[in-house]
């Protein structure tokens, strides 16, 4: 044995064929490569590399003023909706208040007919007072005739509620004569003059040429001034038929047992004696 065994070699070690192979292969292939480059590049006839470049499609819209005109859309259509909507409301509205004044003057011309029915009732009911009271003076005139007839007496009329048969002076004499000028004009109910009257018109009017002013209704007419009896009347007192404050015709005592009213639409303004349609009561304003 050598007298060096005993030192390990400083040698490398040997590298195997295979790894060196590998080697080489890869440092040709790198060769090889940049040959071919630099081939290329030294190359006159090479064709150059051209570049390929992509167009975006341009919009060709404006956004923002589609846009702007979608919000004003937007905003009229929903004023015509609230114009609409307060268009309704009104016509409704309208509707109602029609309706409503529609009932109203339904009611008051409802009223109103009622009102002249019963003006008109009680002028007939009037007339038929009239009629029946004409009728049970001429029985009375009729039967008493034929007793004095049957008797040979001409008996007198009694005079016993017929009052004073002194002319009228003052102005008793004014209303007296205003009244008696007024016969032949025409009664209208509610009427106070100058072509028409009704009962409580007259009197007023004829009251009035003594600068004496009534109330207007018969009513009232028959509270005026004092009571008096029928058996002891004065030109110029006022007559009533009915209940004392509740008088439905009034007339005016003219002397000599007769008596001046606007009696009704038949007769109109007449001059009759008391027996004609005698009186519930009288008053005296003179």
């Amino acid at each position: 044995m050598s007298h060096t065994a005993h030192i390990p070699s400083h040698r490398k070690p040997r590298r195997s064929a295979s790894k060196l192979a590998v080697r080489a292969g890869v440092a040709g292939g790198v060769l090889s490569t940049l040959a071919m480059a630099g081939t290329a590049s030294a190359s006159p006839s090479a064709e150059p590399v051209t570049e390929t470049t992509l167009e975006m499609p341009v919009l060709d819209m404006d956004l923002a003023s589609d846009v702007a005109s979608a919000v004003t859309t937007a905003a009229e259509n929903t004023r015509a909706a609230a114009l609409e909507g307060e268009l309704n409301a009104q016509e409704e509205d309208a509707r109602t208040g029609a309706a409503a004044e529609a009932k109203e003057a339904k009611e008051e011309a409802q009223k109103k007919a009622d009102a002249e029915k019963k003006l008109k009732d009680e002028a007939d009911r009037q007339a038929a007072a009239d009629r029946a009271n004409r009728s049970t003076d001429r029985s009375s005139l009729t039967t008493a005739s034929a007793s004095n007839s049957g008797s040979g007496k001409a008996t007198a009329p009694s005079r016993a509620s017929s009052g004073s048969s002194t002319p009228a002076t003052g102005s008793a004499a004014a209303i007296v004569n205003f009244a008696r000028a007024q016969v032949g004009k025409a009664y209208v109910m509610g009427a106070t003059g100058s072509s028409a009257y009704d009962c409580s018109g007259l009197v007023q009017a004829a009251y009035r040429q003594a600068g004496i002013s009534l109330d207007r209704t018969s009513q009232s007419q028959s509270l005026a001034g004092t009571s008096v009896s029928l058996s002891n009347l004065q030109p110029g007192d006022i007559l009533y038929w009915g209940s004392k404050g509740s008088a439905y015709h009034v007339a005016i005592y003219v002397g000599g047992g007769n008596f001046v009213g606007a009696q009704n639409p038949s007769t109109g303004i007449v001059e009759r004696p008391m027996s004609y349609d005698r009186p519930t009561g009288a008053v005296r304003v003179l």
